[in-house]
């Protein structure tokens, strides 16, 4: 691997790294990029996880030292979600990647709509270092983010957010420490699983990690100064492009 190469993945990683912390769909950035390098799918599938791991906990210490905090909520609500997504990997074996395609778009569109005119945003947001008790429901609709993220995977984060802003707070800065810390838990074992079949490429995925977690931690910290409104504006254009490309509209 050239000097080129490990700044082409220091710079998408770092853009993937921005987007996944303050919205989602970083990924969908990155895989092309590893193929194109010359990987295969599941290696490439596999490589991506090392950078998202260390993302997330970049995310983590950003948000950490700016306030922004809710470990041990987000450990109860990550370990919801791992059942969810061994059961989503069962169903999602049976069903084709056009399915998938088709299924996530759809769903993508609704949650930009319900973020856009649900009542919730006009909810005062908590004070910085505060945990609230989440609804139980919650923790049954994390069993749900979890076979999510089994079953489709791409753009997993969008329902994370989705799931929390509406059972948890509308916050939409303590959501994104909440969701890379469940992504973080959840990365975990997936990562491992990769390593034992050997689809780890070591040398581009701490390339592809070091841009990462350098978006990520700028990306908390922005999401922090900046508040909601900017949250919710990246959050939703997201949602946006990456439903309509997935609906084949461009």
């Amino acid at each position: 691997m050239d000097w080129l190469q490990i700044l082409l993945l220091f710079g998408v990683g770092t853009l993937a790294g921005m987007i996944n912390v303050m919205a989602g769909g970083g990924s969908a950035l990155v895989l092309p990029v590893l193929i194109f390098l010359g990987l295969d799918a599941g290696t490439a599938n596999g490589t991506n996880r090392v950078a998202l791991l260390v993302q997330n906990f970049a995310a983590i210490w950003s948000f950490r030292r700016r306030n922004v905090s809710a470990l041990r909520q987000s450990l109860k609500l990550g370990l919801w979600t791992l059942p969810g997504g061994i059961l989503g990997v069962i169903v999602a074996v049976k069903i084709s990647n056009d399915w998938f395609e088709n299924i996530l778009g759809v769903v993508l569109i609704f949650v930009v709509l319900s973020m856009v005119f649900s009542s919730k945003l006009n909810r005062g947001t908590l004070p910085p270092g505060t945990e609230e008790e989440p609804r139980w429901w919650i923790y049954p609709a994390m069993l749900g983010v979890g076979f999510y993220g089994g079953f489709i995977q791409v753009g997993v984060g969008f329902i994370i957010m989705a799931a929390l802003f509406y059972f948890v707070t509308s916050d939409l800065v303590r959501v994104n420490f909440y969701k890379v810390s469940v992504v973080l838990l959840y990365t975990l074992p997936v990562l491992g699983v990769f390593i034992l079949n050997g689809k780890v490429d070591w040398p581009v995925g701490l390339a592809l990690a070091a841009g990462n977690s350098f978006g990520a931690w700028w990306s908390a910290r922005l999401a922090v100064k900046k508040g909601d409104k900017l949250v919710r504006l990246v959050m939703i254009l997201a949602l946006i492009i990456m439903a309509l490309k997935l609906l084949d509209v461009f």
